[in-house]
């Protein structure tokens, strides 16, 4: 299967266009947002566990992350709560579940293979930091080489400068809306603009964020 897999094209998916999939496992269903290959895939989605739903134990070769959107996820080291933000390295291993119910965003596969570092951040309690743009704040999340992974807050009115992004930027937005003068983006859509590309993002009534920079590769292309 192949979904949004040509990093040189924008992608764009709205919560208001979302389907469902279900998964090998009863009570967990997935909304594809990137996809190549079948069931062991480079993937980003957004999972839900029904309450009492699980995955047998199952080894993550090229690396896990995840930022818990709703409800708690579970597996044998502990409870990840609404707002946890977790990298499981290439070579990691566990058994996941949720006892309550839980919603994750989720990219499998998309490691540097010498990144092997485990995080875990309760972004709920970490420190927030001034962007470079008055009324943006920043809690960085991960950096390895020149990937960068970090939320983004934006005050009522912001706007950013205008800016290029030479190895792509990826956003989720998880709270209000974020706009950039080709469209609006409610909470819930999932873009991806590729390398190369041009901005000049604002946000009206504020937003939050989930950004990643840096990650897809270099590649010639007329700015957008």
């Amino acid at each position: 299967m192949r979904l949004n897999a040509d990093f040189t094209q924008r992608a764009v998916a709205f919560a208001a266009d979302a389907v469902w999939v279900p998964s090998p496992m009863a009570g967990v269903e997935r909304r594809m947002l990137e996809r190549d290959g079948e069931e062991v895939a480079r993937a980003t989605s957004i999972v839900r566990y029904a309450a009492g739903s699980r995955f047998p134990a199952h080894r993550h070769e090229l690396g896990e992350e995840f930022l818990v959107l709703a409800g708690t996820f579970n597996d044998e080291r502990g409870a990840y709560p609404f707002g946890t933000y977790v990298r499981n390295p290439p070579g990691s291993s566990h058994a996941p579940f949720s006892e309550t119910g839980c919603a994750l965003f989720v990219k499998l596969r998309q490691f540097h293979p010498a990144d092997g570092e485990h995080v875990v951040i309760d972004t709920g309690v970490a420190e927030w930091l001034p962007g470079i743009v008055k009324g943006i704040a920043t809690l960085p999340l991960h950096r390895f080489g020149s990937e960068l992974v970090c939320l983004v807050r934006y005050a009522p009115g912001t706007v950013f400068s205008r800016h290029s992004h030479p190895m792509g930027e990826e956003i989720l937005v998880l709270d209000g809306m974020f706009e950039d003068g080709d469209d609006a983006y409610p909470a819930g859509t999932w873009l991806r603009n590729p390398p190369a590309s041009q901005h000049q993002p604002f946000s009206l009534g504020g937003c939050l964020l989930y950004v990643k920079v840096g990650h897809l590769p270099a590649v010639t292309a007329d700015p957008r």
